[in-house]
């Protein structure tokens, strides 16, 4: 009988350790849900100014153009057409949070003055995930019109540049080159953990951007993104195998000027030329 006793005492022991558990796990959860809710839910307005980023949008671009063109670095045809050109050609579309002329104004005044997102929270009066979120799209689109600006104004490369044919000093011997192709590295600011990719021969964090320049000296393609690790030549194949990036490719004959960090492709890089 004694034994039994015994046993019971534990399983009541047993049992009464389980609900303290359980009513441990309740009260931890009631504290998260409890923080969650002040945090995103129930917590106070902090973007409230009467002046909104659209409002002054508007009162902007109705403005004198000089206003216009220190605050998005461009005249006010010129932002009204790029806004239209996004939208019919290039897939940016309204979300229903915020009109796309507010949009591309945060986008614009980010890039012409370096706003960080907090700068541009207050300007605009959105959150900084809505910042975030439209500077992406934005950029996504710009993406989209890059491929097809920044390409050769003569793509089957017929003409040999006027830099090439006037100067005794080129001519002729550069008539086949069709440009320069060189990497250059530009500082960015990576998360701490993923920052060991980014640390090139600079020792800093830098984005390796594969560009090609003709002699005009105007860009015909640029790669940007990559790890400031990466090598020039592993960028330069990278796009040749992406037919997407639209790498202008030189035709029979044609080669473009490289340094030693470039391998030597017969057809693209000189003094190589296609067959």
């Amino acid at each position: 009988m004694s034994s039994s006793n015994n046993d019971g005492d534990n399983t009541d022991s047993l049992s009464d350790d389980s609900d303290d558990e359980f009513y441990d796990l309740i009260s931890v959860g009631c504290v998260m849900f409890l923080f969650e809710w002040l945090k995103y839910v129930d917590k106070e307005p902090c973007r409230t100014s009467s002046h909104t980023g659209y409002k002054w949008v508007i009162e902007v671009l109705n403005g004198h153009e000089v206003r216009c063109h220190e605050q998005f670095r461009m005249e006010k045809h010129v932002f009204k057409k790029l806004l239209e050109t996004l939208t019919s050609t290039y897939g940016l579309k309204e979300g229903g949070e915020i009109p796309l002329l507010e949009a591309l104004a945060m986008f614009l005044i980010t890039l012409g003055h370096g706003f960080t997102n907090r700068m541009v929270q207050e300007r605009f009066q959105h959150s900084g995930e809505t910042v975030s979120r439209w500077f992406g799209i934005i950029l996504k689109a710009i993406s989209r019109m890059a491929t097809d600006l920044i390409s050769p104004s003569d793509p089957k490369f017929k003409r040999v540049p006027k830099k090439i044919k006037d100067d005794n000093r080129y001519w002729p011997y550069f008539k086949d080159c069709i440009g320069a192709i060189d990497g250059t590295h530009v500082p960015i600011v990576v998360p701490r953990e993923r920052q060991v990719p980014y640390i090139g021969r600079k020792g800093i964090t830098t984005q390796n951007i594969m560009d090609v320049c003709d002699f005009n000296m105007c860009f015909t393609f640029a790669w940007a993104g990559w790890e400031g690790a990466a090598h020039d030549a592993r960028i330069f194949i990278e796009a040749l195998r992406i037919p997407t990036l639209k790498f202008p490719h030189p035709p029979t004959g044609k080669y473009y000027l490289v340094d030693a960090g470039y391998p030597q492709m017969k057809g693209y890089l000189g003094p190589y030329r296609g067959e």
